[in-house]
């Protein structure tokens, strides 16, 4: 399963229901929540291999322009997307590869620089978060570092409490701007019944 950053996102009650609120851009990936665009060619799932990294809103990158020590800098991803660099200004990064945004600023940066090198490397990754909420120990917003199943975030979280409806639990995910509700039984998983 895939997930993406979000602006803003839904807060939906649904009484005693453990709800999971796994926002995304795009359509998630077999049995994992995190992006295969944050993930290299060893990740664990094949569906995730040969994937370049989307940059997102929060991301933390240095732009390095060879011989141009005052171009060259560190900054995070605004929240319209945008990054800002001397001399050409600000620039959309959100959504684009990490090659992408390299082509891009090398073209930019070519008004003002003969034959620029540019090298953008990703420091941090801060858009890919997913959110659990409702009958959970520790509710709340965690970051996406590695690939990560329904089961593992679930015990990230610290486990259902006592009155939790494990059997009812509902994944959110926003795809193409679109809520989508899918349902998970986790005691039928557990139990192999699923």
């Amino acid at each position: 399963m895939k997930i993406n950053y979000a602006l803003s996102f839904k807060r939906i009650s649904l009484g005693l229901w453990t709800l999971l609120a796994l926002m995304s851009l795009s359509p998630l990936v077999s049995t994992v929540l995190a992006s295969p665009k944050a993930i290299s060619n060893n990740a664990a799932s094949p569906a995730t291999k040969d994937v370049e990294y989307i940059i997102g809103r929060g991301d933390q990158l240095r732009v390095m322009v060879w011989k141009e020590k005052d171009l060259s800098q560190a900054m995070s991803v605004r929240i319209d997307g945008r990054i800002s660099l001397p001399l050409i200004g600000d620039v959309m990064a959100a959504g684009k590869t990490i090659s992408g945004l390299t082509h891009e600023l090398e073209k930019r940066f070519a008004s003002v620089v003969t034959d620029p090198a540019v090298s953008v490397m990703l420091i941090q990754s801060k858009s890919w978060r997913y959110y659990i909420i409702g009958k959970i120990n520790k509710p709340g917003e965690f970051p996406i570092d590695f690939p990560i199943t329904i089961l593992q975030a679930i015990a990230k979280s610290g486990g259902f409490t006592q009155w939790a409806k494990s059997d009812n639990i509902s994944i959110l995910r926003q795809t193409d701007g679109h809520d989508k509700i899918l349902k998970f039984n986790y005691d039928a998983v557990t139990k192999r019944r699923d």
